[in-house]
């Protein structure tokens, strides 16, 4: 659908209605007429006439009514015959126009430019930040549910119908503007917010990658200060879109490749990153670590590839099972069907230590690791699930790995959106040893337990901590370390359920676990992690200039006007009523 090709609705209307509007006008105007030019009945002598506004009036109520009666004076037989002629002429008018404008609200083009007026008006009336998620599919129902979980705004756009109709059912507490459009026009981009003020960041998520690159490329033209976070399948498409400038680029095959041989050399990392990515109150359950040996990977599609490619730098061998003929560059390749016991017996699943089956179809790598499984009961599986409908049949069947392309993806867009620190501290685990990762998630799961935590940031400026901003602008004040930072409002003996991971300065300096006692500077950017009810928590010292004299000085200061008064006075009657005593002579 082409914006520019839509008027305004009215216009619109006014235009397809023209020809009913015309013969409803000409049907007044000759029944006004002809009552204003026939003449009534006599009245001594001289025959009554009706002026414009008794015939207008009258045939108004008359064309459209039964009736009321002959106003201001009976009628005589001729304007009583005009009448009639009249009524039935209306009758016709009214039944046209009535069958015109039930065919226009028919009509598809017009029902779509109601939809796209309703839409422009709901986007151009938000006041409040928004990001533009373009692709509604599994992945960004995800999004859509997590943003609306977070109290974020949110505006689709997505080019099948029934996913649009379909939002208003998935029960979001905040309404959702949604179009069902092509997201590659520019004119779609704009109209949905691409350049409101309000706008946040773009999202693309859609199955097509040429679609995603041309979102991209619209972003960085028409937005090029919003973040774009668009989802790749291939590395061309990866390549096109980081030379547009795109700063983050997401391909979750190649992004589960990357966790997997994490956990294959760094175990205690990989545990870490999913405890810290993980959804909030879902438990994150340990298992055991991929081992080192003969690997049987089953399809060999974009996902299969990128798998083979990972695990061959691990120096772990791979057997490959496809249907297709063999690839000349892999020694061990078995042409078949890898549900069936004969191919996974010759490609030597016996002697394998795991399995990774990744088909496009859900039922084939459910089919191919329980045969697999019956053949070697110690393998480790890892599993592509490509439906999200499909979840139960998946939560039915143990495996070490489940792979969902949209959770993969749908977990980095909110960690880069609502924790940005947490990207670079997940960079800087990956580079530290496996006894440093050992020891923090040994840390974090003691205090915490394995529950996925509330992971935020927190920037001291003025819009997120304005009572710690003005503490730190006094001239000459006292430090503030971050231990007394996070010290309970409500009882400052004990420290809320949170930890600081990781502190940038404003000339962006980085600290790793700062230690409590670390000043706090204006400007500085944090990334907590703990509990949420410790978020609240310290979101109330941060804002309110008596809590935090509470946390960090042990000062109860009354607030509001007519508490401080009152403090005062009593300080004033404790001074003056306070005279030497009998020991102090």
């Amino acid at each position: 659908m082409n914006p520019a090709a839509y008027e305004s609705t009215l216009f619109l209307a006014l235009r397809r209605m023209r020809a009913p509007l015309i013969t409803l006008i000409l049907i007044y105007a000759v029944s006004v007429g002809g009552l204003t030019l026939i003449p009534g009945i006599e009245v001594e002598g001289q025959p009554t006439r009706m002026d414009f506004l008794h015939a207008f009036y009258f045939i108004s109520y008359t064309a459209t009514t039964i009736g009321f009666g002959e106003i201001p004076n009976a009628f005589s037989e001729a304007q009583r015959l005009w009448v009639t002629f009249c009524i039935y002429l209306s009758v016709i008018g009214w039944a046209y126009s009535i069958g015109a404008l039930l065919a226009m609200l028919q009509d598809q083009n017009f029902r779509n430019a109601v939809r796209l007026q309703r839409f422009s008006q709901a986007v151009r009336h938000l006041r409040e930040p928004f990001y533009l998620v373009c692709g509604y599919g599994e992945t960004g129902q995800l999004i859509g549910r997590a943003l609306d979980q977070l109290g974020l705004r949110a505006v689709v756009v997505e080019i099948e119908d029934s996913r649009v109709s379909q939002l208003d059912l998935h029960g979001h507490s905040i309404d959702i503007p949604a179009l069902a459009a092509d997201a590659r026009q520019p004119e779609v981009l704009k109209l949905a917010g691409l350049t409101h003020r309000c706008c946040q960041g773009v999202i693309a998520l859609t199955n097509d990658d040429n679609a995603n690159l041309a979102i991209a490329i619209a972003a960085r033209l028409l937005a090029p200060a919003l973040p774009a976070l668009c989802r790749a399948q291939s590395v061309e498409t990866a390549g096109n879109m980081a030379s547009f400038g795109t700063r983050h680029i997401i391909n979750p095959f190649d992004k589960f490749g990357r966790y997997l041989t994490l956990a294959l050399h760094a175990p205690a990392a990989y545990h870490l990153l999913e405890w810290l990515t993980g959804v909030p109150g879902t438990v994150v359950k340990p298992h055991r670590d991929p081992p080192h040996g003969r690997w049987v990977l089953c399809g060999h599609g974009r996902f299969g590839k990128v798998m083979v490619s990972m695990l061959e730098q691990e120096g772990i061998p791979v057997t490959i099972i496809d249907h297709a003929p063999p690839v000349e560059r892999h020694e061990r390749w078995v042409r078949g069907d890898a549900a069936g016991a004969p191919a996974l017996q010759a490609a030597g699943i016996e002697q394998a230590v795991g399995i990774v089956a990744c088909t496009k179809d859900d039922v084939d790598n459910l089919s191919i690791v329980v045969t697999a499984r019956e053949l070697n009961p110690e393998l480790f599986v890892v599993l592509r699930q490509n439906l999200q409908a499909n979840q139960a049949l998946f939560d039915a069947f143990e495996s070490d790995f489940t792979v969902v392309p949209s959770q993969i993806i749908a977990r980095e867009c909110l960690a880069i959106l609502t924790t940005p620190l947490l990207v670079p501290f997940l960079d800087e685990i990956k580079q530290r040893g496996e006894a440093w990762a050992s020891t923090l998630l040994d840390q974090l799961t003691e205090r915490f337990g394995w529950e996925a935590p509330a992971v935020w940031s927190v920037y001291i400026n003025a819009d997120q901590a304005p009572a710690l901003l003005h503490q730190l602008a006094m001239p000459a004040g006292p430090q503030v370390p971050l231990g007394d930072l996070l010290r309970d409002p409500h009882d400052r003996s004990c420290e809320l359920e949170c930890r600081v991971l990781y502190l940038v300065r404003a000339d962006d300096s980085a600290m790793m676990l700062p230690h409590r006692h670390t000043p706090i500077q204006a400007g500085d950017r944090l990334l907590l992690v703990g509990r949420g009810a410790a978020q609240g928590a310290l979101d109330l010292t941060l804002h309110n200039e008596n809590t935090l004299d509470y946390v960090l000085w042990d000062r109860e200061i009354p607030g509001g006007w007519i508490w401080e008064q009152l403090a005062r006075l009593h300080a004033r009657w404790r001074g003056a009523g306070a005279g030497p005593r009998s020991g102090d002579v």
